[in-house]
């Protein structure tokens, strides 16, 4: 059988955004600029994604503005925001543990002569909130903190978070990477105090390519692409009509029975978990099964290096990660895992199970089975 357990790096397109994409490449595929019948029914599909994403976050179409992904949402929010507001302060904050599409910029600001705060994490993956009262300054112009850790599932204290910013330094901007949250959460960012807020068409089962940024109404911020105005002249290219109906569908559709998705995925992580936890030389990484993210579990199978393990479950069909999927292509450690304070074995020996609303039991029994059988064989085969 196959087991996917890698949605974390990418899901699988829900039929309906599939039909919606393949309609409006084949059928509807004016350009929503143009003026006549084509263009007008383009634009109509963009506007209502808009407004279906808008009602998820309980916000205004005209706050959802759509990019080619989360890695673009990142960038524009962190550097759109720095370069707007220069002659405020320029101090950012972030946390160690950022995906590398919010660490990068932040570290490329950094060369432009801002001064960047990271905030360390707790064994479990969670930042403390006394650090980040006292890293607030006068100079302080943004915050970006990640609402879910894309490689442990780590959820911080956002809305506490957002509290103490906007308490300690109201001109200072609030912004959340929701990547691996949205669709997983119902979160609203206006009455958690989140002005700037990123998401990913293809973690929730909506096509590649696309994305969004919230941006709440008053937020000073820069453009990042410049040209024909569209967007209302802040993020400006032909509209990605098939990528944008796919995403509205997608968000849609994930927060219709998110409460009982988000239980069952729960549920599959807790027997997952159990099941690791009887197997020798394997330790779990972040806070408890219970706790934080529903759809993500990271582990160490020592004496077992994560590459091995992983062609030797995709070799029984089994798909898991090797760590974040938009770094396991680096030598490097994971900066995550180096804030928890891992060992190189523990870090060396680490990989990545995610979820779905579509997992199911049996995938899990299936990899639990699998494990059991190949580990023994790997680790005598590494001591040799």
């Amino acid at each position: 059988m196959e087991a996917y357990l890698d949605n974390s790096a990418t899901t699988r397109c829900y039929d309906s955004v599939a039909e919606i994409v393949r309609k409006t490449m084949l059928e509807d595929y004016g350009n929503p600029s143009a003026m006549h019948k084509k263009g007008v029914e383009a634009e109509q599909y963009v506007r209502e994604a808009k407004e279906k994403i808008a009602k998820t976050l309980k916000a205004e179409p005209k706050e959802i503005y759509f990019t080619s992904g989360g890695t673009e949402s990142n960038n524009w929010a962190l550097i759109g925001t720095a370069l707007a507001n220069r002659r405020q302060g320029n101090h950012i904050i972030t946390t160690a543990i950022e995906h590398p599409a919010v660490s990068a910029p932040a570290s490329f600001l950094e060369e432009q002569g801002f001064t960047v705060t990271r905030l360390g994490v707790d064994e479990t993956g969670h930042i403390s909130l006394e650090e980040l009262s006292q890293a607030l300054t006068p100079e302080t112009i943004l915050v970006s903190i990640m609402y879910v850790n894309n490689e442990i599932g780590a959820v911080q204290p956002v809305e506490e978070a957002a509290r103490l910013i906007h308490e300690k330094c109201p001109r200072a901007y609030f912004h959340v990477d929701a990547i691996q949250g949205y669709g997983k959460y119902r979160i609203y960012p206006k009455r958690v105090g989140i002005d700037m807020l990123s998401a990913s068409g293809h973690k929730i089962h909506g096509p590649k390519g696309i994305g969004f940024l919230y941006v709440r109404e008053g937020v000073k911020l820069f453009p990042y692409i410049y040209g024909g105005g569209q967007q209302r002249g802040m993020r400006s290219g032909t509209d990605n009509v098939p990528g944008a109906a796919g995403l509205g569908v997608a968000a849609e559709e994930i927060y219709r029975n998110l409460e009982e998705d988000t239980a069952r995925m729960r549920e599959l992580k807790l027997l997952l978990a159990e099941g690791l936890g009887k197997l020798e030389g394997v330790k779990l990484h972040g806070g408890a099964p219970g706790e934080d993210a529903p759809h993500i579990l990271n582990a160490s199978f020592l004496g077992v290096r994560s590459e091995v393990l992983l062609h030797t479950l995709e070799e029984r069909g089994i798909y898991i990660s090797a760590g974040s999927a938009c770094s396991s292509h680096k030598r490097s450690g994971s900066p995550t895992l180096t804030a928890l304070g891992l060992s190189r074995e523990e870090m060396e020996s680490s990989v990545r199970f995610s979820l779905a609303e579509t997992s199911r039991r049996e995938e899990i029994t299936y990899t639990l089975q699998v494990l059991a059988e190949v580990l023994p064989m790997l680790r005598r085969f590494t001591r040799k």
